[in-house]
């Protein structure tokens, strides 16, 4: 049976927000870093989990228009 999480709009924009904290870098240069390969396997764990969280907020804003 799949776990579900439930979390707030404001949990996953935090959470999103600690993940650039812990890589140091701005959304703009861990995605420019990604699309050149040129990310760590750990960095490249969280560019993936911050992707999942922008869709997750992108659906959100679109439910809520």
């Amino acid at each position: 049976m799949p776990t579900v999480i439930r979390k707030t709009r404001e949990q996953v924009v935090e959470q999103r927000e600690r993940l650039l904290q812990e890589v140091g870098m701005s959304h703009e240069e861990l995605r420019d870093r990604a699309e050149t390969y040129t990310l760590t396997m750990d960095q490249l764990m969280i560019w993936h989990t911050i992707e999942g969280l922008d869709y997750l907020l992108e659906g959100d804003a679109e439910s809520h228009s």
